[in-house]
């Protein structure tokens, strides 16, 4: 395909939607077709699984999981390839490695969820936003009123441990410290990017 396929993933509060909006912008200014998007969409299924992160209604993990599978198909169909075919550089917030993360956590096997997304396209660049998970709660609750389904202290130590383990299960994956500064953190970003697109 002609365009990049890059992932911002981590604990929420990490920055990943600030971070993604300012890659965004910098890489129009430098006359690229960009694509900003995010999982779980804002479709049919994203819907659904929004509401079960919100408590609205229940449904065990692996269900759960599933609609994040369907979710991501959709996505894949309907946007993202079609962007990277055309030339885009799609910028996803959150992706598969998210699945893996926050998935285990419940007891889902981790050989279940490679599974059911082993057919779907990897990202060329992975970045992981690290933040402890004092500072994610931290920030959330400052930009939101109510937490999600995964956002405790220790699901959240979990998750991150996880990001830290599961971190090369995608080529071209770096952990960025998401406790800078968002200018610092952006300029560590801008600074992979244009490594991996000087040398494509």
């Amino acid at each position: 395909m002609k365009g990049i396929f890059i992932v911002l993933d981590g604990l929420d509060g990490a920055g990943l939607s600030t971070q993604a909006r300012l890659l965004e912008k910098w890489l129009r200014k430098k006359g690229k077709k960009v694509l900003l998007t995010k999982e779980p969409t804002f479709g049919m299924i994203g819907g659904l699984i929004k509401s079960v992160l919100k408590r609205e209604w229940k449904t065990d993990q692996k269900a759960l999981q599933l609609l994040f599978s369907a979710d991501r198909a959709h996505h894949l169909q309907k946007e993202i390839i079609p962007a990277l075919e055309r030339g885009y550089v799609v910028i996803c917030d959150r992706y598969i490695l998210s699945t893996y993360c926050f998935g285990v956590i419940d007891r889902v096997d981790l050989n279940w969820l490679r599974s059911i997304n082993s057919k779907f396209l990897k990202p060329e660049i992975t970045i992981i936003l690290d933040v402890p998970p004092q500072v994610s709660l931290e920030r959330v609750e400052k930009s939101r009123f109510s937490l999600e389904l995964f956002e405790e202290i220790k699901k959240l130590k979990k998750v991150r441990r996880n990001y830290h383990k599961l971190k090369n299960e995608f080529p071209n994956t770096f952990v960025v410290d998401g406790t800078k500064s968002i200018h610092e953190v952006h300029a560590e970003i801008k600074n992979i990017i244009e490594k991996f697109i000087s040398k494509k």
